[in-house]
């Protein structure tokens, strides 16, 4: 193994001290979340405006879950995050709790925001996303959504979480996912998935129903851990 040159390059800058920051970004976040017990967390588009078809229910959702006892957790910032945020500031009761990401671009905070946390790291933020959320809520968004839905529908299928509630609001938006993924996944002949894996999602247009499915849900995971 070749000697490293410290005279070429700040030592401060490698991958060691790069681990004590996001060390410290873990500590920050176990710290703020510990108090969070029923969260959910709402994913989605932070480009969507206020008062289209899809804030609006983001907000409708977020309000009814603060109502039936459930902390909101957001990524903070603009569009369904605030709208989240939003919705459940309106309720009067619950927290809501912003993880907000440093971005060149897009990513700004919002103002309905009670807790909020700034991270560099995406894969810090997703931790805290998970660990402190007995639910998961997706609303229409871009690839920073997928990733979130694929990531935490692929750890509830391999067990690496407790079972968690996953429901993907607008019909419309993500009807032609699903029936890909019927179609090219879950063929006749080539099955990538397992028929079961599909019954881990739940697709609605109505906040009740969400509400409904995630308490139900809750209350099993509840009966279990007994």
């Amino acid at each position: 193994m070749r000697a490293f040159d410290y005279s070429k390059e700040d030592f401060r800058n490698m991958d060691p001290w790069r681990l004590f920051r996001i060390m410290s970004e873990f500590v920050e976040g176990f710290e703020h979340m510990s108090e969070v017990e029923k969260g959910v967390s709402i994913f989605g588009s932070a480009r969507i405006k206020e008062g289209t078809k899809f804030y609006e229910l983001a907000r409708d959702v977020a309000n009814n879950l603060s109502l039936a006892g459930f902390d909101i957790i957001t990524g903070g910032g603009p569009g369904i995050m605030e709208a989240a945020n939003r919705g459940a500031n309106e309720s009067g009761v619950g927290t809501t709790v912003g993880l907000n990401i440093d971005l060149p671009f897009e990513q700004t905070g919002n103002s309905y925001v009670q807790h909020g946390i700034n991270f560099r790291y995406f894969f810090v933020r997703k931790v805290m996303f998970l660990k402190y959320s007995c639910a998961v809520v997706v609303m229409p968004g871009g690839f920073g959504t997928l990733d979130e839905f694929f990531e935490i529908l692929t750890l509830v299928q391999t067990h690496k979480v407790p079972a968690t509630p996953i429901v993907l609001m607008g019909e419309s938006f993500w009807s032609g996912m699903i029936r890909w993924i019927e179609e090219a996944m879950l063929g006749d002949v080539d099955c990538m998935i397992s028929p079961e894996d599909l019954k881990l999602i739940k697709i609605t247009d109505d906040p009740l129903v969400a509400v409904e499915y995630i308490e139900r849900e809750y209350g099993k995971a509840k009966i279990k851990s007994r």
